[in-house]
């Protein structure tokens, strides 16, 4: 929460502005003098900033993704991970743990969420960083093809297989008010005469047919393995023989301690899930083979803490 509010007071990107003493953070954060300098303390002892002589300064992280100025900021994370609809799921992590699951109703999943929303506008910028990586390894530029994007949120990744390739057209599937927020990146992208969406649930909607790819990002880890079977048998029966699936997920080793990233969400879809998890490549490969698909392989992408798995109806 400290560092959501010091995102909030723009206290990052004041310092690299030039701001150094907790004063004229302060004065720049229109806050009080001694609230900066707790704050910004804090921020020191946690390894956000360091300090010498009164004096705050970025470390490099902290340059690099904190400052609103810097290309890659990502900042914006802090209005999903700290919103207090999520949070409301770890004020009682062992009435979770008693019942194995969410105590808050229906979770992140209900029908419309706005939390979605917030979702697909805030960690647009880290999807951003991985996009363009997972495009080329999934679509020939020139290559006619017919992409469907399940739970496609802020649409980044079918964008960047529309802007790779040129002979691409994409479908997005999402609830009707996030597709909102990937048709207006669709349009900023110069990709809107190649991208159409159907608003609803994947489990409910009419997918179409004919698909050469299936872009399936982060969204089996919020359901448990037969769930997300009878999903997968239902994308299957929407492609084209042969045509590939596209995972994006965080995928822990078998020992489910590493990677430290990885093997953590398992936590959040704990808490926030009646039944989800962070599912091993083991797991998901047989998830795959039971709605048909053929034997899957993992693959590692630039610059993310997540991994690929790329499978073949």
């Amino acid at each position: 929460m400290a560092l959501k509010g010091a995102i909030e007071l723009e206290v990052f990107t004041h310092i690299a502005d030039g701001a150094g003493t907790s004063a004229e953070i302060a004065k720049r954060a229109n806050a009080s003098e001694r609230g900066m300098r707790i704050l910004c303390d804090f921020l020191t002892i946690m390894g956000f900033l360091t300090k010498h002589d009164g004096t705050y300064r970025l470390t490099p992280n902290s340059a690099l993704f904190l400052n609103k100025r810097s290309p890659a900021y990502l900042g914006s994370i802090a209005n999903f991970i700290a919103d207090e609809s999520l949070l409301v799921n770890f004020r009682d992590i062992a009435a979770v743990v008693r019942k194995g699951g969410t105590i808050n109703g229906a979770g992140t999943l209900e029908p419309e969420n706005p939390m979605w929303v917030e979702f697909a506008r805030s960690v647009a910028p880290l999807a951003a960083i991985s996009a363009p990586s997972l495009a080329k390894l999934v679509a020939d530029p020139g290559r006619r093809m017919k992409v469907l994007d399940i739970a496609a949120g802020h649409g980044l990744f079918g964008i960047a297989v529309a802007r790779h390739n040129r002979a691409a057209e994409v479908v997005a599937v999402d609830w009707k008010n996030v597709l909102e927020v990937a048709l207006e990146n669709a349009r900023k992208a110069g990709v809107a005469d190649r991208y159409r969406t159907i608003a609803g649930s994947a489990f409910d909607v009419d997918l179409g047919s004919g698909y050469d790819v299936v872009l399936l990002p982060n969204f089996l880890h919020h359901f448990d393995p037969p769930t997300n079977v009878g999903l997968l048998k239902k994308i299957r029966a929407a492609m084209k023989p042969g045509g590939l699936v596209a995972t994006l997920e965080f995928v822990p080793n078998d020992d489910r301690v590493t990677p430290p990233v990885a093997a953590a969400f398992s936590m959040m879809m704990l808490a926030s899930t009646g039944s989800g998890d962070a599912y091993t490549f083991e797991e998901f490969d047989r998830m795959f083979r039971d709605a048909g698909f053929g034997p899957g392989r993992i693959q590692d992408l630039e610059q993310s803490p997540q991994q690929l798995i790329l499978t073949t109806a």
